[in-house]
């Protein structure tokens, strides 16, 4: 999208015209868990582990240049068989009087 964009900006300049974009939905997917996954495609819906093996095909075909796609299946496998968790999200704060505090230390620590 944003490829077309900016060579629409760019003829538009130019006093050309371009076709309509048009979005191209490649479905939903999501990993719920260990070898578990949903999958919506439009053309077929998958969960479980088959749904889990089609996220890691498919992340992995659009990934560009042949090292980078065997680092991450790397990546993965050794984090899959070593049990090794994923990103963590935090949600949730603390007071703002502790936010303030701790970016007050962080500021002294910065300055010294």
């Amino acid at each position: 999208a944003g490829i077309y964009v900016g060579s629409m900006i760019k003829d538009r300049l130019r006093g050309r015209t371009r076709p309509a974009f048009r979005y191209k939905d490649y479905g939903s997917m999501a990993t719920i868990g260990r070898s578990r996954a949903v999958a919506d495609l439009g053309f077929v819906r998958l969960s479980g582990f088959m749904a889990w093996l089609a996220w890691l095909f498919i992340h992995l075909i659009f990934l560009i240049g042949f090292r980078n796609k065997l680092s991450v299946l790397l990546n993965w496998m050794y984090a899959y068989f070593a049990y090794k968790g994923g990103a963590r999200i935090i949600v949730g704060s603390r007071s703002p009087a502790g936010s303030r505090e701790t970016m007050a230390r962080a500021e002294k620590v910065a300055a010294s």
